[in-house]
């Protein structure tokens, strides 16, 4: 059976795209195939909605829903009910950026034996936010606050356990904690273990049950999730094969800014693939992904651009993204030679706009 292409990294548990299955044919030769990708975006809290994988890619530490899209996914936690005014004030800081302050009210919700503010506590450790970093503590707290049944201190201490910071490495008691947490309904936790039932080693593999796991995460707005069941369904892994729910997936992952979802879903709408062709919504997804680094979507762009395909031609914007691109690795032979047989003054406005966009001119 074919699967996508998952890769687990030792401590960080993040999984790598696979490369994009739907491809803009171009007049004469064919673009090389997409790329993997990179980068999830945090789950933002249920009191604010949040986005990002031709296959799926795991979270990290914790981190509140509150906070801007990180480097790296996160556990988010969640806007405390309007009930629990002591929590609100300890959210309320930490989404202002007031560690310390958030560190000192969490600390006294916490010795009353609060399961919100002890997993505050353990994000605070884990991230060196208003404090210095103690993964030890941060476990201490995430061990309590799970004790006491919160769900995204189950799935923080998971990911301690599995990347072994703060303590031994625990792969089998991470597996448990996960699955508690996503029966709980933390999404972070049922993308990371379809994940791992997908890698086949901590697991064994069994790609249905990913792809349950997978559904229950897309369900809750996890935008990962909805990638990586998109590429399921593209390529019927563990359900039927089905184009249109890819499509559909890839859309609502794309609302959310998952480059991956947006560059994947252009390509979609350009051919046509489970949807409706609709090819200058195509460019202009495009151009939203290759401004925000996608060396897929510069590469695509620049080719319906030197073509006026879907869009009117504009070789100069079209060489200039072919460059940009070019340099992240995404190199095209055949647009290499169509450069070189660009009159002087355009190659060089050309090669003026990449210098510019890449901040070396």
């Amino acid at each position: 059976m074919k699967l996508p292409r998952i890769t687990i990294l030792a401590t960080l548990l993040l999984a790598t795209p696979a490369a994009a299955q739907l491809q803009i044919t171009p007049p004469a030769a064919t673009p090389p195939p997409a790329a993997e990708k990179p980068k999830p975006k945090p789950t933002p809290p249920p009191a604010k909605k949040k986005e990002a994988a031709p296959a799926p890619k795991p979270s990290a530490s914790p981190k509140p829903t509150a906070s801007p899209k990180p480097a790296l996914p996160a556990t988010v936690i969640p806007a405390p009910e309007p009930d629990t005014p002591g929590v609100d004030l300890v959210f309320g800081a930490y989404q202002r950026g007031q560690y310390k302050t958030a560190f000192d009210l969490a600390k006294t919700r916490a010795a009353n034996g609060d399961p919100k503010a002890m997993t505050m506590l353990g994000e605070l450790y884990s991230n060196a936010m208003g404090i210095r970093r103690d993964y030890a503590k941060a476990l201490e707290w995430y061990k309590r606050a799970s004790e006491a049944g919160d769900r995204e201190a189950m799935f923080a201490l998971a990911m301690l356990r599995m990347s072994g910071r703060g303590g031994p490495v625990d792969k089998g008691e991470a597996v448990k904690l996960m699955a508690s947490a996503a029966k709980l309904g933390e999404p972070k936790a049922a993308y990371n273990l379809a994940l791992l039932y997908l890698d086949g080693q901590t697991l064994p593999q069994d790609v249905k049950r990913a792809a349950e796991l997978l559904r229950q995460a897309s369900d809750a707005g996890l935008p990962e999730a909805q990638y990586a069941l998109a590429t399921f369904y593209k390529e019927g892994t563990g359900v039927p094969k089905d184009p249109a729910m890819a499509a559909r997936l890839l859309q609502a992952a794309s609302l959310a800014d998952n480059v991956d979802a947006e560059v994947e879903y252009a390509i979609a709408l350009f051919n046509g693939t489970g949807t409706p062709k609709n090819q200058p919504a195509a460019v202009a997804l495009l151009r939203k992904a290759a401004r925000q680094g996608s060396a897929i979507a510069q590469n695509r762009l620049a080719w319906v651009l030197i073509n006026g395909m879907g869009t009117s031609v504009d070789k100069v914007e079209g060489f200039k993204w072919h460059l940009v691109a070019k340099t992240s690795g995404k190199g095209d032979p055949e647009l290499d030679k169509q450069f070189s047989d660009l009159p002087a003054e355009d190659r060089s406005k050309a090669e003026a706009g990449a210098k510019k966009w890449l901040g070396t001119k």
